[in-house]
């Protein structure tokens, strides 16, 4: 049978939760950068009889999506920094396109060490607050897709339906 309307539904739905998602991550963090540039949706297909797809991301995405509690600000989150800081050599390309480039108490440049170094620290007591960036349009439109399913599958058995007959009546 021809899943046209369904797959098409789908693919629609995948689309708008994409498109959400880099719209919230923009709003939420001035920016989307390289997370927003990595939000993709895979084909829709068909497989043993189940349509599918998949929205990738950057790994830490979830993280992004969900929050980390620090260690002295919680978060209603799953994840935690308990007693490792996050590397502070995996934030040089952020602060470098962020342009920050702060000064001590004599007015001098700080180094980019000292920099990603505080910046660290500050996630790690004070965590990720959660953004739902993803969840939220995620849940969203997941919520209202059964009657789109519904529909579209109503019109994919119309078509096969109406195949079959005039598949059946030019053998007469």
């Amino acid at each position: 049978m021809n899943t046209k309307n369904l797959t098409d539904a789908l693919a629609e739905v995948r689309d708008l939760i994409i498109k959400e998602s880099k719209e919230n991550l923009i709003a939420v963090k001035k920016g989307g950068g390289a997370l927003e540039k990595s939000i993709k949706g895979t084909p829709v297909t068909s497989e043993s009889d189940t349509l599918t797809f998949q929205i990738l991301m950057e790994d830490y995405a979830t993280f992004v999506d969900k929050g980390v509690s620090g260690t002295k600000q919680k978060y209603d989150t799953p994840y935690s920094y308990k007693d490792k800081m996050p590397p502070p050599s995996s934030l040089d390309k952020w602060i470098v396109r962020k342009g920050i480039a702060p000064r001590d108490e004599q007015g001098r440049f700080m180094t980019r060490k000292t920099l990603q170094f505080l910046i660290a620290r500050s996630i790690f007591t004070k965590g990720i607050k959660p953004s739902l960036f993803y969840t939220e349009p995620y849940h969203k439109y997941l919520k209202n897709i059964s009657k789109r399913l519904q529909k579209s599958y109503r019109i994919d058995v119309k078509d096969f339906t109406e195949f079959i007959i005039k598949k059946n009546n030019g053998k007469n």
